[in-house]
Order: structure tokens, then C-alpha cells, then sequence
């Protein structure tokens, strides 16, 4: 075991993110093929024996894999946490296994940067998950090497991390607002700074909207412009009934995330349509008419928690913008027509809630203190750009 090293584990529907603390008060984040995000998706590899469940690719390779064969992937299995079991390809996994394959991608990278096991592990999860979802991703830590790491609820970490780079700006007895809209859900929560830690005192969601859906009002748009000469190209990608077909419509689903990202840094781009062998145009305007019904519906929620906390405006600390479909411009704007109060986002709003399980449980501690005392380097922050 690695003395007084920490890591800190965000399992998202997406993406996972893990950041190791170090002793000397280095915190860093884990890199996945150049990346911090790894991608929460497993891909069930052929077995020798037909119903038999193999190897499970983990992150990129099984993004890549799914090409080939994309009934034996999963790429949200945090979205399964209820199911049980689920079929991949021609056997069936427990969900426990796919979590555990995922945490155990994670549990190798940190042992093989840190030397050895993290001294201690801490993994963030949903507020509103009860104990038997909780249990599940505990047996699945277990699995995978990390011993019994600590819980944090999401919004909660997400508090402790605003707390750390605002300093006195939030002070005991106030409130921050987290709006977390990350690739598969969305949350919002009013967390309460108090003596003794923090505490969210509303939390509300909507389970099934995150940027997969964003995702799919670009594929949306794009079948509706390729014209009637495409007509039969398109329904080959919507309901493909080849392998060849599945994997094309693998490839326009994974282009379409990364032109609505694209997006978030240009006023246009372009999607390329396989199989059409044709290019379509999407501008940030018509993207932001096609998602702004879904975007002021998060900011409904968000305005709603505020409401139902009962919290006073002059107590509210700020708003901060978590998850990765945060940082798409329009959001900034709906939100602070919503609330009249200007967002906080970070450059990399993907990696607030692993970094935020690893600071201190204690809001009386000091707001940038690391394991054994050392201050934890300090972050820029800024309210969030609005268009």
C-alpha cells in the first residue's frame, strides 16, 4: 500500500474520472490514453464457449471495439444499475461486473502511477441513490481492489471543491447551488454550508436527459437535412439490421457528440454521414434552437430546488456548473436568465466532483487543506461565459 496517497473516483454515466492526491499536496489526475476522462463503457469479448461470458474491454478499446460488434457494448452502465444482469452479445454479465470493470481500470492506473494501492479510496455517487445502489457500487469497488473506499454524495463533493477555490466567499451558513448536467442525467442541489460539513437540503433530477440526448437531437437534425435521395441510407442507420449498418451507426453517434462539443468552441462545423458519403452542416444557432427546450427544463429544476430549500438569495454563495454538458455555452445563458445570477465554471467541469471527494469532510477546516495538512494548490475561477 502507497502511504498517504488518496484517490478520489467520479463513476459517471459517461465518463469515470480518478484524481490521486499525494502526500505532498500534488493533486493530479489519472490519464487514460492522454485523456482524464475514461469512458464508462465495457465491450463484452467472444468467449470460447458460446453463453459463456468473456473478457470485458474497458474505456476507448471498447468504444473502438463496438465498431465491429455493437450488440456486445455498453456504454453507459451506470444507467444499469438496476437491471440486475445485461445481455452482451450472447451471454449475461451482472452489472456488478461492469462497474467493477470499470473501477478496476481505474484501480490499476492509480496503483501503477502511485507505485501501489492508494492508502485510501473515496468514490462519489448520485444524492438521491438509496442503499441498495450505494451497495452495488461498494461490492463492485470491492471487486475491483479498492478495498472499502468511503462515499460521497455527488453535489456534496461538487460543495467542497466551490468551498476550496472561493475561500470566504462562502461562508457557514450559506448555500450553493449545483447544477450538474453530465452525459446521461442531470441534478441539481442546494448544498448548505454548516459547522460541522455540508449538507444538501434539496435535490431534484431528471434521470433520463443528459448529453446523450443532446446527442441525438444533432443525428436529429442532420436526417432531416440529408434530403429524399438519402431516405433509404437513413433508414439503414436509424434501425440498422447488418453488422455493417450497426457500425456505421456506431461511428454518426460518436461523430455527433463530438460536433455538439465542437459546438461549445465554434459558431459551425460539420458531420460527416456514413454510408450517405455526404457532409451536413451544424451551426451553434440552429443546435442551440434545437436544445433549448431540454436546457430550460434543467434550468427549471435548478430554480425549483432553490425555491424548495427555502434558502434566501443574499445567502446563496453562487451557482456552479458541474459535468461536462455544462460547459455548452447556452447553458450559462438560460441559467442566469432563470436565477439573475451568473454561473461559476471551471475549464474542466468533468473532474469538480473526483477532486472534490478528496477535500475536507469538515467545513471548519481550512477550505484548501490536503491530507496531513498540506494546502492543495489553488484553482482559477470564473463565472461562466454568456453568449
Amino acid at each position: 500500500m502507497s502511504a498517504g496517497h488518496r484517490l478520489g473516483i467520479d463513476f459517471g454515466t459517461s465518463h469515470t474520472v480518478g484524481i490521486v492526491a499525494w502526500p505532498d499536496g500534488r493533486v493530479r489526475p489519472l490519464l487514460f490514453d492522454g485523456s482524464p476522462l475514461l469512458p464508462s463503457a465495457v465491450y463484452a469479448e467472444p468467449a470460447e464457449t458460446p453463453g459463456v461470458p468473456g473478457g470485458l474491454l474497458v474505456g476507448r478499446d471498447a468504444v473502438h471495439a463496438a465498431r465491429m460488434e455493437p450488440a456486445r457494448f455498453e456504454g453507459t452502465p451506470k444507467r444499469r444499475i438496476d437491471d440486475g444482469t445485461v445481455l452482451l452479445g450472447d451471454a449475461e454479465y451482472p452489472v456488478t461486473a461492469l462497474i467493477t470493470a470499470v473501477l478496476a481500470r481505474v484501480a490499476e492506473e492509480a496503483t501503477r502511477v502511485i507505485g501501489g494501492p492508494p492508502a485510501e479510496v473515496v468514490l462519489s455517487h448520485p444524492a438521491a441513490w438509496g442503499i441498495s445502489r450505494r451497495m452495488t457500487l461498494l461490492e463492485a469497488a470491492k471487486a475491483a481492489g479498492l478495498g472499502e473506499p468511503g462515499l460521497v454524495p455527488e453535489p456534496v463533493a461538487a460543495a467542497r471543491y466551490f468551498a476550496a477555490i472561493t475561500g470566504e466567499r462562502f461562508a457557514e451558513g450559506d448555500g450553493v447551488l449545483v447544477y450538474d448536467f453530465g452525459g446521461g442525467t442531470f441534478d441539481a442541489s442546494l448544498v448548505l454550508k454548516l459547522p460541522d460539513g455540508y449538507d444538501a437540503q434539496a435535490v431534484d433530477g431528471i434521470d433520463d436527459l443528459g448529453g446523450l440526448d443532446l446527442d441525438e437531437l444533432v443525428v436529429q437534425y442532420t436526417g432531416e437535412r440529408l434530403g429524399a435521395e438519402h431516405a433509404a441510407v437513413w433508414q439503414r442507420l436509424r434501425e440498422p439490421t447488418t453488422a455493417e449498418d450497426r457500425r456505421h451507426r456506431r461511428m454518426l453517434w460518436d461523430d455527433a457528440r463530438i460536433v455538439k462539443e465542437r459546438l461549445s468552441r465554434a459558431t459551425t462545423t460539420m458531420l460527416h454521414v456514413p454510408l450517405a458519403d455526404t457532409d451536413v452542416t451544424v451551426s451553434r444557432a440552429a443546435f442551440e434552437e434545437l436544445s433549448r427546450a431540454l436546457i430550460e427544463r434543467t434550468a427549471r429544476t435548478t430554480a425549483a430546488v432553490l425555491r424548495w430549500s427555502g434558502l434566501p438569495k443574499e445567502r446563496l454563495a453562487g451557482v456552479f456548473l458541474v459535468g461536462g454538458s455544462s460547459r455548452i455555452p447556452l447553458v450559462a445563458t438560460v441559467l442566469q436568465r432563470q436565477l439573475g445570477i451568473a454561473p461559476t465554471v471551471l475549464e474542466q467541469p468533468e473532474l469538480v466532483v473526483a477532486e472534490g471527494a478528496l477535500r475536507p469532510a469538515q467545513a471548519s477546516a481550512s477550505a484548501a487543506s490536503a491530507p496531513q495538512g498540506t494546502p492543495l494548490p489553488p484553482v482559477p475561477v470564473s463565472p461562466a461565459p454568456v453568449s
